[in-house]
């Protein structure tokens, strides 16, 4: 389907639908409203610089598509590391090499985003789309040939497969949230996006433990095994054929003023590097960068190590301990919707991010203390309480990267925060596996909470400059003084009769 074809697609019915102006005063038009004159908001209104912005109701369907394809990404990460001891047995390897199963998610973002990145820039969000479902899709079904206990190795290459896959996920949901959504829905968008990766590794904390049980006989637990990876691979082909005909490039008119003026910027005034080095120059967004880094990395090392601590405490708890993982992100799912809305409603983004990065803080010092009390249901309970604010962050670090970024690619801040947190996440599963090996649970997670101190102290350095929201303000006001001068000419004519 080519990009004309598909924008075609959405073109709402003229007969039905008028211009009329948002609570923001950027003109839209969403396909099948109620007719709402408004003259004088039209592009022959003579203001210069104020363009047409139009919503179309296909724009759910493309982030509930994408947070589905996520999900299937996501999900895979924790896979392996939720039933380790499992895998670690079945494959006859270190415990430590299964957990390079989740860590090669991590590693491979790093060399790889930034070409990503300017692939998105140079071709697009449907490309993006296509290359990722597709490399998903190919990793499953790798998976699927690898259920023998000599084919370590086959099934770590499509680990890898899904794992370069994540490249070209993980950053999206602010770009489609910012392509296709309206400004006061940018932020709940997001979330949506943010909620299909959350929701797979959930689903990734629950799933392998009941349908992987732990059984001493090899061929039940290669059966077993193989069911598993049958599903996933299923799944992954049903969503690459869906994004093969649903998934749109971008709507034909923009949706708000500021996308509006990003697309009129011709494409040969645009350096991929030059906005590289514009962002590595914004101070505010390195700070952010550094300080999301730390939040998420402290989630990486929790989730990929979350079994191994609880075992240690609780033998034999392997289906509790992914009943953790999932309490752990189902409060965090909750957390992030939860934000989005308040963001959109509120637009006080750095009081929020410094209020979640703070309890996600307190979050973690109160599950390090309660892990080892012997009793599950107060770990339930804090380990929901550490989710709900750790996880709920991401899709705040989002949404302020880009306030603080605008007009620079969606898709390159987010790049930026991704990468900080794979790194992080890297050295954090990697330094506070050792500690647990070495000195317990309880000094692995103090570890994690020194910096998440330090994250919470640089986050409240971080000035709030939202540029994207000052350009909204700014087509408000033009509106405004239009709609005033309007007014003004209107009396004068009056007088005149």
């Amino acid at each position: 389907m080519s990009e004309k074809q598909a924008l075609e697609d959405t073109k709402p019915n003229e007969d039905q639908s008028v211009w009329k102006a948002d609570s923001d005063n950027h003109v839209k038009l969403e396909g099948g409203d109620a007719a709402k004159p408004n003259g004088d908001s039209s592009e022959g209104n003579g203001s210069e610089g104020l363009q047409a912005t139009r919503l179309y109701h296909r724009r759910w369907v493309i982030v509930f598509l994408f947070s589905l394809y996520s999900l299937s990404n996501s999900y895979q990460w924790i896979q392996y590391g939720i039933i380790s001891n499992i895998f670690t047995k079945f494959y006859g390897v270190e415990a430590f090499t299964i957990d390079w199963m989740s860590m090669i998610y991590m590693l491979t973002y790093i060399p790889f985003i930034f070409p990503v990145t300017w692939l998105l820039d140079k071709k697009g969000l449907r490309v993006i789309a296509l290359i990722a479902t597709a490399l998903n899709c190919a990793g499953t079904w790798i998976k699927v040939a690898s259920v023998r206990p000599n084919l370590f190795s086959v099934t770590f290459l499509g680990q890898f497969c899904c794992s370069f896959a994540q490249v070209f996920i993980l950053g999206m949901p602010s770009r489609i949230a910012s392509v296709w959504f309206g400004s006061e829905e940018v932020s709940t968008a997001c979330s949506i996006g943010v909620f299909g990766n959350q929701l797979g590794i959930a689903i990734g904390f629950l799933v392998p433990p009941i349908l992987v049980p732990n059984v001493d006989d090899m061929d039940e637990l290669a059966h077993h095994i193989r069911i598993m990876f049958y599903i996933t691979a299923g799944v992954a082909t049903v969503l690459f054929v869906l994004v093969v005909f649903v998934f749109q490039e971008r709507p034909k008119i923009p949706p708000t003023q500021a996308q509006a003026t990003a697309r009129s910027i011709p494409p040969e005034q645009y350096s991929y590097i030059a906005s590289i080095r514009s962002l590595l120059r914004n101070k505010p967004f390195m700070l952010l960068v550094i300080t999301y880094g730390l939040n998420v990395g402290c989630f990486y090392a929790v989730g990929t190590l979350l079994n191994r601590m609880i075992i240690v405490h609780y033998p034999g708890e392997e289906v509790n301990a992914g009943r953790i993982g999932l309490t752990i992100v189902i409060a965090g799912m909750v957390g992030s919707l939860i934000c989005g809305v308040w963001l959109d409603r509120t637009k006080t983004y750095k009081q929020t991010t410094f209020a979640v990065y703070l309890l996600s803080l307190v979050g973690m010092i109160v599950y390090a203390a309660t892990l080892s009390l012997g009793h599950l249901w107060v770990v339930f309970i804090t380990a929901g309480v550490l989710g709900f604010f750790m996880t709920g962050y991401l899709p705040l670090g989002f949404e302020f990267a880009v306030e603080l970024t605008y007009p620079e690619s969606e898709g390159t801040s987010s790049g930026l925060l991704n990468c900080s947190a794979q790194v992080f996440g890297i050295i954090f599963t990697i330094c506070q596996g050792k500690i647990i090996d070495d000195y317990g649970t309880l000094a692995g997670n103090i570890f994690l909470c020194v910096f998440l101190l330090i994250g919470t102290i640089m986050t409240a350095l971080i000035k709030s400059d939202l540029r994207r929201q000052n350009a909204n303000l700014q087509a408000k006001a033009a509106v405004s003084f239009e709609a005033s001068q309007g007014c003004s000419a209107l009396f004068v004519c009056l007088l005149g009769i």
